[in-house]
């Protein structure tokens, strides 16, 4: 017999914080998993990215997207989120935990809804996606599997994974995104979605919910494609004729195949089924039945009932030929009317004394001490004023201390019940007050790898790296750590406190020397600018190769300049013709054309009386500037 294997993400302590219970579900991009946020002792839904889309940047940014996107609502039908990070290799977001199925799990079991339900369970799906088409965000993936209902009743939408902001078009650019079944005819020809793309996988929804079946149905996905793009969605009531038309209406306006038929966004949706929903219930209402008419029996008619003996509900009333015992009759009438007089006391007496029960429960639980009340929020409230707050409520307090790394020293971190649960009237709420952030030993990570200071340094709020060259620090390893005040960071450090890691790219490309096309090449390549100074002749370089590189910044960085001085070559003058001139003429001419001077021995001579005979090199040939010519003298 063989098991399942053992998930090795359950037991795990997610970035110091988040200890992994269960997997709740997976998908093709993560998994997600019920957790308990050790710091604020809740439960949380944490989705961590898979292991094999870690190093997939669009994966990744799609993940972070996300994020982004569900944190910038805030409605009380889309799913809260409440982090974002990273452990090691693993994205992951910490949302909210909802306790229940989705609406996939709802139509497997029952196949299909009412239209009661339908209207109760869309209410709240184009309330949350109003929320998101407000804050300019398009949802792209609207489907049964991304609506949740909660044991409680709340009704979510999740999954902001393909979320994009909403422009006037947004272009996919890629293979088309989201569910086959549910994409809209633009989406698939033009590979273009916007808020009424979202309209239209709602509407193809709420036909699904009515139906118990999509609309398209094909072997291969090219099948449903072509139908979303070429076919009219048939109405609801064809496949189910307890549809209402207005139902029918809704859903043809949704799935229109021109976008600009359709409603213009969620919000226009919600309030035209809003505007409906009373006529469809109303015209769903339990079938009532009339008062019921008591008509005589045989066995009155055999007893000599006339045709005027009617019964209306109300007491039998004979014109017959018995009247002669009227008194028996009045007194057997008159016992039965004392029976029901007493059994009428007995019952009044039995409603007070049940009205009494039920005020007196009402008292306890509503009013009383066995009442529940919602505990007031006081984070970030002094002691004092929660305190005031808490007793206000009816609580009792007591107050503890606990460190927090958001919470200033001598605030209210949180309380035991959280603020806006539910708890007794009279009971204990512990009152947590802010010790500050917890001081923590900074481990000395200087020469190491980044992936190993990052996990030294995960008790702490890692900001990008920042690059910066160095020829002793090997590539991808830390040259320095700073605090969130740009300083060295200090032996120990408040706990989640702000870090930068100045990370080493390698050296600066050496490029003296080299053909200046290869040295730009080598200099952008490693990400930095390159200017040109005014070109310089050089003895010692060949022309157009660098003769230096200066850095205009220290310590260099990606981005940062570097100038270039590029060689004209040698610097070569020709020799003047000084022949028959004297020494001093001869002296200032080459002077003035960049030569050093030397003459032949002249023993004890002073040469300024004497004529120049020749030069060395002689007059008309080239050489460098600042080279020697030799001067001779006639007669010697």
């Amino acid at each position: 017999m063989t098991t399942a294997p053992v998930d090795p993400m359950i037991g795990r302590l997610i970035d110091g914080r988040y200890q992994v219970r269960s997997r709740i579900a997976r998908g093709g991009m993560a998994t997600v998993y019920l957790a308990t946020d050790l710091r604020l002792e809740r439960r949380v839904a944490l989705k961590i990215m898979h292991g094999h889309l870690a190093d997939d940047n669009t994966f990744k940014t799609r993940f972070v997207q996300e994020a982004r996107s569900a944190a910038r609502l805030a409605h009380p039908n889309v799913v809260n989120v409440f982090d974002q990070g990273q452990d090691a290799d693993m994205a992951y977001l910490v949302m909210e935990y909802l306790p229940g199925i989705t609406l996939r799990d709802l139509l497997k079991d029952y196949r299909r809804l009412t239209a009661e339900q339908t209207v109760d369970i869309m209410d709240a799906v184009l309330s949350g996606l109003a929320a998101a088409h407000k804050a300019g965000i398009v949802h792209r993936d609207v489907k049964p599997e991304n609506v949740l209902l909660a044991d409680d009743g709340r009704i979510k939408l999740s999954d902001f994974g393909l979320a994009r902001g909403a422009s006037a078009n947004t272009a996919t650019g890629q293979a088309l995104l989201g569910t086959i079944a549910y994409l809209s005819p633009e989406l698939v020809t033009r590979g273009i979605a916007d808020a009424r793309s979202d309209i239209y996988a709602v509407g193809i929804m709420m036909y699904e919910m009515l139906t118990g079946e999509q609309p398209y149905v094909g072997e291969a996905p090219m099948q449903i494609a072509y139908q979303h793009a070429n076919d009219s969605v048939p109405a609801p009531s064809s496949k189910n004729p307890a549809v209402p038309a207005e139902i029918d209406e809704l859903v043809a306006w949704a799935t229109s195949r021109d976008p600009d038929e359709r409603p213009r966004d969620a919000r226009e949706l919600l309030d035209r089924l809003r505007e409906v929903e009373p006529g469809i219930r109303a015209s769903h209402l339990p079938i009532t039945t009339q008062a019921t008419m008591v008509l005589p029996d045989a066995a009155a008619m055999a007893a000599g009932a006339t045709a005027e003996t009617r019964v209306l509900g109300g007491p039998l009333v004979a014109t017959t030929a018995h009247e002669a015992s009227g008194v028996d009759d009045t007194v057997a009438l008159s016992a039965s009317a004392d029976r029901r007089r007493r059994r009428g006391y007995w019952l009044f007496a039995l409603v007070l004394l049940l009205t009494g029960l039920a005020a007196g429960t009402g008292w306890y639980f509503g009013a009383g001490p066995g009442s529940f009340a919602t505990v007031p929020t006081t984070s970030t409230l002094t002691p004092e004023a929660a305190t005031a707050s808490l007793e206000d409520a009816g609580f009792v307090v007591e107050q503890a201390s606990r460190t927090d790394p958001v919470v200033p020293e001598g605030q209210v971190a949180d309380t035991d019940p959280p603020g806006g649960s539910q708890a007794q009237r009279g009971s204990t709420v512990t009152l947590f007050v802010s010790e500050g952030p917890q001081i923590l030993d900074v481990a000395d990570v200087v020469g190491k790898p980044v992936a190993e200071a990052n996990e030294l340094l995960a008790e702490f709020t890692l900001l990008d790296p920042v690059k910066q060259f160095d020829a002793e620090v090997p590539a991808d390893s830390v040259i320095a750590t700073l605090g969130a005040d740009g300083k060295p960071l200090p032996a120990t450090y408040p706990e989640r406190g702000e870090v930068t890691l100045i990370v080493s790219v390698g050296r600066v490309p050496p490029v003296e020397g080299l053909p200046v096309g290869e040295a730009e090449a080598a200099l952008k390549a490693a990400e930095l600018t390159v200017e040109h100074a005014a070109p310089e002749f050089s003895n010692d370089v060949a022309m157009d190769n660098v003769i230096t590189a200066d850095w205009l910044s220290d310590p260099m960085r990606p981005g940062d300049v570097v100038r270039l001085t590029v060689s004209k070559g040698p610097d070569l003058v020709e020799v003047p013709n000084v022949v028959d001139k004297t020494w001093d003429e001869a002296r200032k001419i080459l002077g003035d054309a960049g030569f050093e001077l030397d003459y032949s021995a002249i023993a004890d001579v002073a040469p300024g009386a004497f004529v120049v005979s020749k030069t060395s090199p002689a007059a008309g040939e080239t050489a460098l500037r600042g080279s020697t010519v030799t001067v001779n003298f006639a007669g010697f």
